[in-house]
């Protein structure tokens, strides 16, 4: 378990330089609407992934909604993503097997309370961000921008 889930967040880490990069090419070429609501759909990616970062150090996240009411620019967004991408890379070294079967008591944004394993919590991020990078992808194919590929499968021919 802990072998797949240091690949799949170095997937991850993967499948947001390339998507970034795209934006960062491709942004003024989207309607004002579309920058903004893919900037705010990865922001929200961004969010959840520090909510369950205090979940998983098991310290409260003081997060009372699912994004942030601004909405930081790419170049922010994607200082902030690196970050998160780094730490959870780093925090995944941290861990043994039995560590990623415990139990995490926490509160979810709506204050009720939560209960996952540290390897449930790691693998949900991994398919929130893949599916919220599917959306923002839709947007980019939606505008006539191929977006790129995001996929293990591609990573592992890449990066083998």
């Amino acid at each position: 378990m802990h072998a797949m889930l240091h690949t799949l967040f170095q997937a991850k880490a993967w499948a947001n330089r390339q998507l970034f990069t795209l934006l960062e090419q491709q942004l003024q070429a989207l309607s004002d609407e579309t920058q903004t609501a893919a900037v705010r759909m990865l922001n929200h990616v961004w969010l959840v992934e520090q909510i369950f970062q205090a979940n998983l150090q098991q310290q409260p996240h003081g997060f009372d909604a699912l994004n942030t009411p601004d909405t930081p620019t790419l170049a922010q967004l994607q200082a902030r993503q690196q970050a998160s991408d780094d730490w959870y890379r780093a925090y995944l070294e941290s861990l043994d097997n039995v560590a990623l079967t415990q139990a995490v008591d926490f509160r979810f944004v709506d204050g009720k309370p939560g209960r996952m394993q540290r390897s449930e919590m790691l693998l949900h991020l991994i398919t929130h961000g893949s599916y919220h990078r599917g959306m923002v992808g839709r947007m980019l194919a939606e505008a006539g921008i191929r977006p790129p590929k995001d996929s293990l499968t591609i990573f592992l021919h890449q990066t083998a």
